[in-house]
């Protein structure tokens, strides 16, 4: 009688749903943090390594368009304007300590990375006063 009398409270009060919930919430709480636990702990090997390619192998070559040298021998420097048809990278100017006309060309071609044939190809002398000559 005792016994039904608490019964009869308890589901008049909805407590019969809400008395369990604490419990379950434990049961979660301890095997959610074993199996974070188990996870977590494990050591974890890739099956398959990364390959990483190096972006100056992948990067495209520059175009060059022209290349304009002004030898300045009074000073002991030539000048070199550099057009290219890149988007990004429109002209490059350069200043050598040199005045001799195949280490001008030696310096470009290191400095561009490109044979000298090609160098001297894309080659163009200005004067000091500016007109051009080839």
């Amino acid at each position: 009688m005792l016994q039904s009398r608490w019964l009869k409270i308890l589901r008049s009060l909805g407590l019969e749903f809400w008395l369990p919930l604490p419990l379950l919430g434990l049961a979660f709480w301890v095997g959610g943090g074993f199996l974070m636990d188990r996870i977590l702990s494990r050591s974890h090997q890739p099956t398959n390594p990364l390959k990483v390619e190096t972006l100056s192998a992948k990067q495209p070559r520059t175009v060059v368009l022209s290349i304009t040298v002004q030898i300045k021998k009074h000073q002991g420097v030539s000048r070199v304007r550099v057009k290219t048809a890149s988007k990004a990278l429109k002209e490059l100017e350069f200043e050598f300590p040199v005045t001799e006309l195949n280490q001008v060309e030696a310096a470009i071609s290191k400095e561009l990375r490109l044979p000298i044939d090609d160098v001297r190809k894309l080659m163009r002398f200005e004067t000091e006063n500016g007109d051009g000559m080839k």
